[in-house]
């Protein structure tokens, strides 16, 4: 059973890792956790411009994203997100002050480095803007199965 909007939107806002899947130039997929940030329309992921997801991002832009949450059957819940990659901003990420990363940069630091984003040098933002998103709650099914 899908999850609402409302519903998708706070899992992707609560969730902290994403598994990223990318596919390189001889086709061979490649699949990352990563942190990530949902503005509610994209999702932003932060990552170091010297690794593989970014050399396949090179060549082929379309991936496919997972979010997924719980341990028992009735517990599982998720989002799955494709489209594909934009690349946003200065690469690698700098220090001068960038006005279409504010939002991001703003929920990434008050997500995973206790309110404040600072650029290292050595990762650039990625946007996805879903062109396909299906989501599940199997606790909406019950404990009688479904």
């Amino acid at each position: 059973m899908a999850m609402t909007a409302e519903e998708r939107d706070r899992f992707l806002e609560t969730e902290r890792t994403c598994r990223l899947a990318t596919v390189g130039r001889d086709g061979t997929p490649h699949v990352t956790p990563l942190w990530f940030v949902w503005d509610g329309h994209a999702l932003w992921l932060n990552t170091l411009v010297r690794s593989q997801r970014w050399t396949d991002f090179q060549h082929n832009r379309r991936v496919g994203v997972v979010v997924d949450a719980g341990n028992d059957y009735f517990e599982l819940r998720g989002v799955e997100l494709t489209g594909s990659v934009e690349i946003v901003g200065p690469v690698p990420r700098g220090s001068e002050v960038e006005a279409e990363l504010a939002d991001p940069e703003r929920l990434f630091g008050e997500k995973y480095a206790g309110g404040r984003f600072v650029p290292d040098g050595k990762h650039a933002w990625a946007r996805i803007m879903p062109e396909k998103c299906v989501s599940w709650d199997f606790s909406k099914f019950g404990t009688t199965g479904g």
